[in-house]
């Protein structure tokens, strides 16, 4: 693909070219996975993934809702609306993937039952818009006013997902070459935009805002679609509007809503952790746009804040249960943790949007640990079924609203899955920037890349194994004509990082995070990075109550859990690491090489290729009856030799449904006890 043909169409973000960023995607099909495991997730979601979403949207009655709609207009409908009020937001969410698959080059759906579900379910929603350009199927069928309780109706959260869905179409029939593709991709654009249209004149000056945002990062991105200003100027409002506690009660008080203290003086994620995060890529769009660093830092601290304090090591956000939200400072309990699949794409997005208005690596880092972790968990080893929470231990007796805490192959409240959907299929968009004339590859996959900077095309091929193999080789297909840069991050994970150009040591500059070499490329140049992927050992911070005196490993950019498959004869609950794993002192909140760690290639049913690693340790006595005592349980510090073996958490739950934990004690030679202050 030469890049003297890549159109301006791009992925899920685009800031438009007046906009405060330091960074630009990619644009449009410019790069695209080349295989690897994350073209194996693509490919699995397309294959598996995506047809079952199709034929749930019409099994879990979100398209007879549609058609109930359609009836209600001319009173014929003689069926109630079934499931949530946010039915008609699965419906978008899964056009927006079809519409990424289909902008991708060489996709096989454009005939099939996939490729046609577009173009069935743009005919519903035509059919089912108000002439003033309202459309939601809930309000229309139950005959309940239109924004009377916007607390908890999702109204306008339905309708960012439908203009977020019609944006990507939009994007992706400029891109692709098929004729139908483009027809249905107009269609369902002119039904969002005479819906946000109808927004812009019925919200525009006044108090009113949504319980559950996403209509800001959608209105934005219409807006750098359309340059239609006033799409921004009613995302803008929204924004500012947050936090003065007008939105009302959806019955879990305003902090829930994040409508508690506006998003320039709020220093902290409280709440509903998917809201919250929705809104934050929201207030990072408006700041890019509007050119407002005021609003960008206090986006930033809250980020900053989040990572340090409410981050789960799988870069899973969601202590609670109940309301599904942020807990205390420090509050990352392993076994109730809720980390929502849908949070961790929310905290994904944001993070992306920081990392354009920045340019800082940080963002990618969590991106990364997000990515294939607390994301890549979210989904089974066939495609076929889904975490909607994702816990870092699971005990064998395990029960949650009387099922086991297994992954469902679809949910009442359904939206994971279709998510997940939307982000593997454009996943590609989210691997590399440009800025100025530097290129920026920020998250190693096989991948051909192919930019445009001011000093000329750049075309690279990428080639790794990552994240099993630490080695990166990076291919000049044709290069500017002019002197450009290519900057390649090292991971915050990574103690290492060696560059070779050619085979001989590249004379790069470092900093930020990432390592730049400047020069006049040829086609051929090969360029080299190698990454220490060596299993290692990582320990909470001292405040985390609940993870105090254990352990977690991980290697490369993948945490390790313990699932009882893997053990043996031992009870994964009364395992602990042996004290002579630590080679160093164990620091807080810090990641040290443990002596003993070992991996190895495998192949386990259920679960595929993989690379496990061991960790020598102790198999303790079973737990004293009684729970409490006088004196230390000296049987803590007892117990035989083992060997724990630990697998890549986002590969869990694919065997049996037996326990499973990230983190494990460490077994502190000569106490009484499993551990201080680790």
């Amino acid at each position: 693909m030469s890049s003297s043909h890549v159109p301006a169409a791009s992925g899920p973000v685009s800031p438009s070219q007046s906009a405060d960023v330091v960074h630009r995607p990619v644009p449009g099909p410019g790069t695209q996975l080349a295989g690897g495991l994350l073209g194996d997730w693509q490919r699995r979601s397309s294959a598996v993934s995506l047809p079952l979403a199709v034929t749930q949207m019409e099994a879990a009655g979100n398209l007879g809702n549609l058609r109930l709609a359609i009836a209600a207009s001319d009173g014929t409908a003689d069926e109630p609306y079934r499931g949530p009020a946010f039915m008609d937001s699965d419906i978008y969410k899964t056009l927006e993937a079809i519409a990424w698959e289909l902008a991708r080059p060489g996709t096989p759906h454009a005939a099939d039952a996939v490729g046609a579900f577009t173009a069935e379910a743009t005919e519903l929603l035509e059919k089912a818009q108000q002439p003033d350009g309202y459309l939601n199927s809930h309000v229309q069928v139950t005959g309940k006013p239109r924004y009377a309780q916007l607390a908890s109706s999702h109204e306008l959260y339905c309708a960012g997902h439908l203009i977020q869905a019609a944006v990507a179409a939009h994007r992706g029939a400029a891109a692709g070459e098929s004729e139908a593709a483009r027809q249905a991709a107009a269609g369902l654009f002119a039904v969002a935009r005479k819906f946000a249209d109808h927004l812009v004149e019925h919200f525009t000056g006044t108090s009113l805002n949504d319980g559950h945002p996403i209509i800001e990062t959608a209105l934005v991105e219409l807006y750098r679609e359309t340059g239609h200003a006033p799409y921004l100027q009613l995302a803008s409002q929204f924004v500012e509007q947050r936090g003065r506690g007008l939105i009302g009660d959806s019955g879990f008080g305003s902090r829930y809503l994040q409508d508690h203290e506006p998003v320039r003086t709020s220093a902290t994620e409280v709440g509903h952790a998917v809201r919250a995060l929705y809104l934050e890529a929201g207030v990072a769009d408006v700041a890019a746009e509007t050119g407002d660093r005021e609003l960008l830092a206090a986006s930033v601290a809250r980020w900053t804040d989040m990572v340090a304090t409410k981050t789960a090591i799988t870069g899973g956000n969601g202590s609670r249960h109940s309301g599904e939200a942020f807990g205390d400072a420090f509050e990352l309990p392993p076994d109730r943790a809720y980390n929502e699949t849908c949070a961790a794409i929310a905290s994904f997005q944001w993070s992306w949007r920081l990392l354009l208005a920045t340019g800082e690596s940080r963002y990618a880092d969590l991106m990364e640990r997000i990515l294939y972790n607390g994301f890549g968990a979210s989904v089974s080893a066939d495609g076929r079924k889904f975490f909607y929470v994702n816990p870092l231990q699971r005990r064998i007796d395990h029960f949650e609203d009387d099922r086991p805490g297994r992954r469902r192959e679809w949910f009442s409240c359904a939206c994971c899955p279709p998510n997940i959907m939307r982000l593997l299929a454009s996943v590609q968009h989210y691997l590399a920037t440009t800025a100025g004339d530097v290129l920026y590859l920020h998250q190693y996959t096989a991948a051909q890349l192919a930019a445009r900077l001011p000093a000329g095309d750049f075309e690279l091929a990428v080639s790794t194994d990552y994240p099993w193999a630490g080695k990166v080789t990076i291919t000049v297909r044709s290069a500017p004509a002019a002197e450009a840069g290519l900057a390649l991050r090292v991971p915050g994970w990574s103690p290492a990082a060696e560059l070779t150009l050619n085979g001989a040591p590249a004379p790069t500059a470092g900093s930020g995070g990432y390592l730049t070499l400047t020069r006049q490329w040829q086609a051929g140049d090969t360029l080299t990075l190698d990454l220490d992927l060596s299993p290692r050992l990582t320990f909470p911070g001292r405040r985390f109550d609940a993870l105090r005196g254990t352990a977690a490993v991980e290697r490369g950019p993948l945490v390790y859990c313990f699932e009882q498959a893997d053990q043996d004869s031992a009870d994964v609950e009364d395992l602990a690491l042996s004290g002579a794993v630590l080679s160093g002192p164990a620091v807080a909140g810090a990641a040290v090489s443990g002596a003993g760690l070992a991996e190895r290639e495998v192949s386990l049913p259920g679960v595929g290729e993989t690379v496990a690693v061991t960790v020598p340790a102790t198999h303790r006595p079973a737990a004293a009856s009684v729970p409490f005592a006088a004196e230390p349980d000296a049987s803590a510090a007892a117990g035989e030799p083992a060997t724990a073996t630990a697998i890549p958490y986002f590969q869990w739950d694919n065997r049996d449904g037996a326990a499973m934990r990230v983190w494990l004690p460490v077994q502190q030679p000569g106490s009484a006890g499993s551990g201080g202050d680790a």
